[in-house]
Order: structure tokens, then sequence, then C-alpha cells
């Protein structure tokens, strides 16, 4: 189908009307609006000017605590927004000019600019002393670099920083790497030390998921950006967002009429991209106070035609393949929201690390974030309403590949045990948050620890704490770190209740996460 649509003007850009649903799929429900940019409102100057100033005393105050010493300093701070008039501030450690890796500082504060909470990174101890002119040079750390990675493509420049995670800070080049196959691509971070060429530490920027295409309604209504006759699939009012095939151009064309509706099609695919990617834009800003997927007015772009079973996250941008029988593109609204939550996971708070725990937090960042944009898009019947499945609509079977309210009906774990690799306890925990284990219009949902059953709050407010305590994250992320920032976050968000915070204690509990030494009380 290839319905003649008017065209809708904004000023040089162009506010399409495509079709995004083959065949098979029912009659669409109407479009949304994009909500105007003015629905969200940061605070004002003089809340951030306060927020500075006193997270300032804090650091001079607690320069022992926070392991502050001779020869470090901070730059100024990255401010993101958050819900309920909240900010968090995060400051980037230098030692001696040196950016440190591991030594940042995360400050919250409330609506009147107050500081609320200071974490810092894993930074074990002082940096003083700490070599700053390295032994290798350059060439030498990008060899070992490189040769971490399979069938190297492209090596970044070496950058000495002060790796600060370990419990010896010491002196390292950093060394971007991609490289791997298609099936299984790298993004590496690798860190070499400067005086004896060792390998530190690596973390793979590329973050995976699985998916297919999501029939959005015929029509749906996308950004794009067009003048005259040349029409292009790049977001006007999303910088950087944008969608195209592998050789990373954006796709246009003379027409303002995109796609074919066919699972095959990759034109249909981006318009399947860009929906889900400007809905979960409006989610994050609507929802949570964020400016945008990076928390400063940016997107990523993305690209579909990727030859295999496959879509990630790179560090940079998303990438999109086919389902098994490769007739449909892994563009669901649930999968893109995924990939692109792991953009938000990557920009919140400081470095996560790539221990075991903080790559399964990651992953289920990504379901958490999908489900949430799935949630506020609010599909009705015929087409496919808001649920806990992530991917149910791939046909290679009934539910999906990932079940968030019984993971373990999808082969994930649904309790925590120490060094868990998979995303399944937090999505589970998540569920428990939101819905509880009897909700009235979502399936029930096991415990595996403690009083049953448990009250959900709603997915909005487990979406607030969720991502409120995200802003908290520092290397290594643990799930006891996110269950004491958690806490926080719900302290912070709901200073005049519990019942936030004690659902919240309650489903860490109820995941066999249990209580910190430290954490918040209510």
């Amino acid at each position: 189908m290839n319905p003649r649509v008017p065209r809708v003007k904004v000023g040089a850009t162009a506010l399409l009307t495509v079709v995004a649903m083959g065949a098979s799929a029912l009659t669409g429900v109407p479009a949304r609006a994009v909500p105007d940019a003015s629905a969200f409102a940061p605070p004002g100057a003089e809340a951030r000017e306060r927020a500075v100033s006193g997270v300032a005393r804090v650091l001079a105050e607690r320069a022992g605590e926070l392991r502050v010493g001779r020869g470090d300093a901070f730059a100024p701070p990255v401010v993101a927004s958050g819900v309920r008039g909240l900010q968090y501030l995060l400051y980037r450690r230098t030692h001696n000019g040196l950016p440190v890796y591991g030594g940042d500082v995360i400050a919250s504060t409330d609506s009147d600019g107050t500081v609320v909470h200071t974490v810092t990174t894993g930074q074990q101890s002082s940096l003083e002393g700490v070599a700053t002119t390295p032994v290798i040079d350059a060439a030498r750390a990008a060899a070992v670099a490189e040769s971490q990675v399979r069938a190297s493509r492209e090596v970044g420049s070496p950058s000495l920083v002060v790796h600060a995670t370990t419990t010896r800070p010491r002196l390292a080049w950093e060394v971007a790497v991609t490289g791997g196959t298609e099936q299984a691509p790298e993004a590496l971070r690798v860190f070499v030390d400067a005086r004896d060429a060792t390998v530190i530490d690596t973390y793979d920027q590329v973050r995976y998921g699985t998916g297919n295409s999501f029939y959005n309604g015929n029509p749906v209504t996308i950004q794009t950006t067009g003048s005259g006759s040349t029409y292009v699939m790049r977001d006007p009012s999303r910088p950087g967002l944008a969608c195209g095939g592998q050789n990373g151009s954006p796709y246009s064309k003379s027409v303002d009429t995109w796609g074919n509706g066919l699972g095959t099609n990759l034109e249909t695919a981006c318009v399947d991209v860009l929906f889900a990617a400007q809905k979960e834009w409006d989610m994050l800003r609507t929802w949570l106070g964020r400016n945008g997927l990076d928390g400063a007015g940016h997107s990523f772009p993305a690209r579909v035609g990727l030859n295999t079973v496959n879509a990630y996250w790179d560090g940079s941008a998303t990438f999109f393949g086919h389902n098994p029988a490769n007739t449909r593109q892994l563009t669901s609204l649930d999968l893109v929201g995924h990939e692109y939550g792991h953009a938000v996971f990557q920009y919140s708070g400081s470095n996560g690390g790539n221990a075991a725990e903080a790559l399964s937090l990651d992953e289920s960042a990504g379901d958490i974030l999908g489900t949430a944009t799935e949630h506020y898009v609010n599909h009705a019947p015929p087409l496919d309403p808001p649920n806990y499945l992530v991917g149910e609509d791939l046909d290679i079977g009934p539910s999906g590949v990932r079940n968030m309210y019984n993971p373990a009906l999808q082969g994930e774990p649904n309790c925590y045990t120490p060094g868990s690799s998979s995303p399944g306890p937090q999505d589970h925990w998540f569920y428990l948050l939101a819905e509880g284990t009897s909700p009235p219009n979502n399936p029930p949902s096991p415990v595996c620890y403690g009083p049953s059953p448990l009250t959900g709050i709603g997915i909005r407010k487990a979406t607030e704490i969720f991502y409120s305590g995200l802003q908290y994250k520092t290397a290594p992320w643990t799930y006891a770190k996110a269950r004491i920032a958690t806490l926080r976050a719900a302290k912070a968000l709901y200073p005049k209740s519990c019942a936030e915070f004690n659902a919240t204690r309650a489903a860490w509990s109820a995941i066999s996460v249990p209580a910190q030494r430290g954490e918040p009380i209510c």
C-alpha cells in the first residue's frame, strides 16, 4: 500500500505521514501530535546556580571522603535534569591535567538547588604519587589494544588517563578499537598500562537486543527534514536522530511518503525506527524530564539492513538486522526502545564498567526503557497493547525473547545471585515495583524471598525511580548499588510519602537483593 498523504509544512521541515504496516495489519489509529518542546521546563538558572555552588561547598568540605588530593581538579559539571525538579551533577575529575577513569563525583539536588546526596565512583585511594609520564609510547599501546579485538577495523588515537577503579591507580593509555564480525561486532575501550603495556581493563560498548518489525498503525506520523524536492529521514527537532542503510547515510528521496509497508522493505524499517525513537525521546521528556537520549539534547543515528539476525547499540549508533526467516526487520517498538535505552544507560551517571552485573543491568535498562516507551505510546487493539514482554512479535515463539513478570519462562533467572549476568532479576524487580505480584490487569508474578503479595505503584512511578537511580551510576555498577540508588531516588522523589520507598525496597528484597549497609530509611 502506498497512499498519497498530504504534506504538513513546519518551516523548512516537513511533518510526514508514512506507511509503516503491511497488508496483514488492520487499520491504524490516529497519529499523536509531537509534544511541544515547551512541555518540558528545566530548572531555572537560579536553581542551577544554587546547585553548582552548593555542590562546590560539599566537594570542599568532604575532600577527604571523596579522595580529593593534591593535583586533583574537577571540570564544570554536566547537569542532567530529572523529574520533580531534581538535578544530577556529574563532575569529571582530572589529576595533574589528565582525565581520571573512575574518579567522577555525582551529586543530586532538589528543586531549590539544595544538595540531596553525593556519591563518588570506584576510586579506592588518593591519586597522589601516580606517575604522569608514560614509559611505553602511544604506538605500542595502540598495538596492544588492537590485539584485543578480532578482525580490527579502526584503532583510535591513544590518550593518557589515570585508571582509578582498581586498588592501585595507574597511568594508562585509553584506546578505542572497533572490529569483530557482522554477527558479533566489537567496540572496545582498552586501558593499557603506560609503564609495562599490560591490559588493565576493557569494556565493550556494543549492547545487543532482539526484535522484529512492529506495525504502529497506518498511517503513522514521523518527523523528517524536507525542502522543495528533497526529503531526508533525519529528525529536525531531535539532533542526531536519522535513519538509513549500513553505509551510514540517511535515506532521502524526492517525495515525502516513506515505505511500502512490507517487512522486508528497509525504508519501512526506518519508519518504524524513527517512530519509536521519537516516541522514546518524548517519553523521556514527558515522564522523566530528560532532554534527549544523552541528557543534553541529542540523539543518535540508526542503520537498518544489517544482514544477520541481530540488533545492537555500539556506543554511538544503533544497528538493526532481520528475523530468522528474513521476513521482518528487527525494528519493533520495544526493540528500538531497548537499543536506544542502552544510550540512556551509557549517558546517565558515570561509566558503569564492564563486569557481569554491570552488563546485565545495562541490558535490563534497555528492556525497562523499551517497555516504558511501549506503555507511553499505549497502542490500542487491534494494534499490540503495551505489556511486559520484549520482542513478543518475533516469529520465533509466542512470547518473544524476554518476560519481565516471570523471566524464568524465557530461560532467564527470576532471582538475583552474586555476579548475575542476566537481565532477568532487574526486569523482575521492575515488574514487581510497577505492578506487584497479583495485578488486576497483568499476569501474576512470583517472589524469590520475603512476604507476598506486593502492591505495585504503576509503571510511570516505577520508571521515575529506576531512571533517577540510574543517575547515581558509578563503576562498577552492581545490583547492590542499584538497590541503594533507587531507594535514594524514591526518597528524593517522594519526600512526603513512604509508600514508593517501601515498594522499591520490597521489590529488591523479593528478587533476593538483600538490604545493604548504609542504605537509606524512610
